[in-house]
């Protein structure tokens, strides 16, 4: 898909995808994914921060608070208005810059001590050259923290839930389907909207290519977690208790390497 119509699904979903996240993230967010993804950040105060990819801004004002200087960078124009208005009517200090995660020129070498990109990477088409402007725009040793779908349980179009029971009075079994794993390939997500399907490209990587494009654009992972969700997803949301079992995300930190 052209990156400009890839653009136009998000610009579309704008003012949804703001309202849905809010100030705080939404319930697969907040009670699934940064339970570990803050943990892994950990104390940011007086660090530079990079929200790459950061959409409404929803973590980027999390991080702020706490006492992170945050930059962040989205592509769809649309969605940082709705940061920047965020950011206008309670003012953190961040600033917001409409640009291309695999095109930072705007942003100076070696300027962030943490870049953060959160359920994105699987978004971007050129997710090597995010790979590489993350290192560029790091200082030596700094660290990438990112989360997305899991590529081994969550393969775009390529993987569901199959409940399969024994006996009709057995709970039954859950068991996640997945096919096509080893495939490099750009599918549909979609999303429900009120009574409107919608949908945004996403693409699937096996996790051997992200460890490979992370080595090539100079780091080193050092942490690799699988969020389990919390009892109030648990809850809340049907697949609460399969993902219990089964991750459907991953978040990972890297460090920057030292050049030889």
């Amino acid at each position: 898909m052209h990156r400009r119509d890839q653009l136009a699904d998000w610009e579309r979903l704008a003012d949804w995808w703001d309202e849905k996240l809010g100030d705080e993230g939404d319930l697969w967010h907040r009670a699934v994914i940064d339970p570990t993804l803050l943990p892994l950040l950990g104390d940011l105060r007086g660090q530079r921060v990079l929200d790459l990819a950061c959409g409404n801004g929803y973590l980027a004002r999390r991080l702020a608070r706490e006492g992170a200087i945050v930059t962040g960078v989205d592509a769809a124009e649309a969605i940082i208005r709705h940061a920047r208005r965020r950011e206008a009517t309670a003012p953190l200090g961040i600033t917001y810059h409409v640009a291309d995660a695999a095109n930072l020129e705007g942003l100076a070498d070696g300027s962030f001590d943490v870049v953060v990109c959160h359920m994105a990477l699987m978004d971007i088409a050129d997710a090597e050259g995010a790979l590489r402007e993350a290192a560029r725009v790091l200082r030596p040793q700094g660290r990438l923290v990112a989360s997305l779908c899991h590529p081994c349980f969550d393969v775009v179009n390529g993987a569901a839930w199959e409940i399969e029971r024994t006996s009709p009075t057995t709970a039954g079994t859950v068991w996640r389907k997945v096919t096509r794993y080893r495939a490099v390939f750009e599918g549909r997500f979609f999303w429900r909207i009120g009574h409107e399907q919608v949908s945004t490209v996403a693409y699937h990587r096996p996790l051997s290519w992200y460890f490979r494009a992370l080595r090539a654009a100079g780091f080193a992972v050092t942490a690799f977690e699988e969020p389990e969700p919390t009892p109030e997803f648990v809850a809340a949301d049907i697949e609460g208790p399969w993902i219990a079992e089964i991750p459907l995300h991953c978040v990972f930190e890297a460090r920057k390497l030292l050049a030889p």
